[in-house]
């Protein structure tokens, strides 16, 4: 999901279960993404999916994933099979949207396959990005306080 105005990337590393299933990105109805983001932008809460994609277009941001396809047995990013990794193109993607200058990540398992498998891949002396690791909104990252979650996202998105 983006505009080609966009000047935020928000990348996850690749949708679970129950997101696949709705064909919604963060789905999953204990992850707290949508509630962060509804909170920095002041969004009432129960906005339907369309509406809250346009959110994020109004406020210059783009969603997206670092894993195209990969293996795993559950919805855990732990349980992902390294070697079955294949990346989405972002050399093509960041061509398309040329206003994109940060990039968020949504846990650390994004940021890493980003730097390890797409980073080399990329320009950034003609195209510099400012890369940024954000607390997993997930349900699985329980050790973070929501509190701690969405300062941290604030920070990013608004400053």
């Amino acid at each position: 999901m983006a505009a080609t105005d966009a000047r935020i990337l928000i990348l996850g590393s690749i949708p679970g279960r129950e997101s696949l299933r709705q064909q919604q990105y963060y789905a999953h109805p204990r992850n707290a993404f949508w509630r962060i983001i509804g909170e920095i932008f002041g969004a009432a809460p129960g906005l339907t999916y369309a509406e809250q994609l346009q959110l994020l277009k109004d406020n210059g941001i783009a969603l997206w994933d670092v894993i195209g396809n990969c293996r795993r047995k559950t919805s855990l990013d732990s349980d992902i099979e390294p070697e079955s990794i294949a990346v989405n193109d972002f050399v093509h993607f960041l061509a398309d949207h040329s206003r994109i200058v940060t990039v968020c990540f949504n846990g650390g398992t994004a940021e890493t396959t980003f730097r390890r498998k797409i980073l080399p891949s990329l320009d950034l002396e003609t195209r510099p990005l400012l890369l940024h690791r954000l607390p997993s909104t997930s349900p699985a990252n329980a050790g973070c306080r929501y509190l701690d979650k969405l300062a941290a996202w604030r920070a990013r998105l608004i400053g």
